[in-house]
């Protein structure tokens, strides 16, 4: 197969591996570490998405309504990777990559099949640092697993999230009317 997507030349920089602890800017201890999605870290999960603001979803994700979220999560832990930021006891962020297998885009001339991310942070958790960490951690924890090719969509007029992509190494690699995809290659 030879697929369409481009992906960076060179790969982007190292990435931490998780678990990380840092201090936010509002000075709360946060731990990211990779999520296994026994109970009760599923439920914690769960829990975070049912109190995320409609407003903030994204191309549909996350669902509405605690079953919903809970099918979804369970589609995305068995066949992602998944990193959770936690607060105490609380997940207040998740960010996953789930294989592309059914694009045949997303396969690239070596073969390689490429991980679609998603990233959420709980609205009173967001400008606190806590999104770069998360990503970061993903990153890290994708390359450990072998993992080199990373793509996403975000919708255009999502300034933060592009310039997030941006400082973390992700490359604009084609734009619909409404979203703008972006790629990195790992180490």
């Amino acid at each position: 197969m030879h697929g369409t997507r481009v992906y960076p030349d060179e790969p982007a920089g190292s990435f931490p591996s998780p678990p990380v602890t840092f201090e936010d800017r509002d000075g709360r201890s946060i731990v990211v570490r990779p999520f296994e999605s026994e109970e009760p870290r599923l439920d914690a999960l769960t829990e975070m998405y049912v109190q995320f603001d409609p407003a903030d979803r994204a191309q549909g994700i996350p669902p509405t309504g605690e079953k919903r979220v809970r099918d979804w999560l369970e589609t995305i832990c068995a066949d992602g990777l998944n990193v959770a930021a936690w607060d105490d006891d609380s997940v207040i962020g998740h960010a996953t990559l789930v294989p592309d297998v059914d694009d045949p885009a997303a396969v690239d001339d070596a073969g390689e099949i490429a991980w679609e991310l998603a990233i959420f942070v709980l609205q009173e958790y967001q400008r606190a640092g806590i999104g770069t960490e998360l990503l970061e951690a993903l990153l890290g924890y994708a390359s450990e697993q072998g993992v080199e090719n990373v793509w996403l969509t975000v919708e255009r007029w999502n300034s933060p999230a592009i310039a997030l992509y941006e400082r973390v190494g992700f490359e604009v690699c084609g734009a619909e009317s409404f979203e703008q995809e972006m790629s990195i290659r790992l180490g």
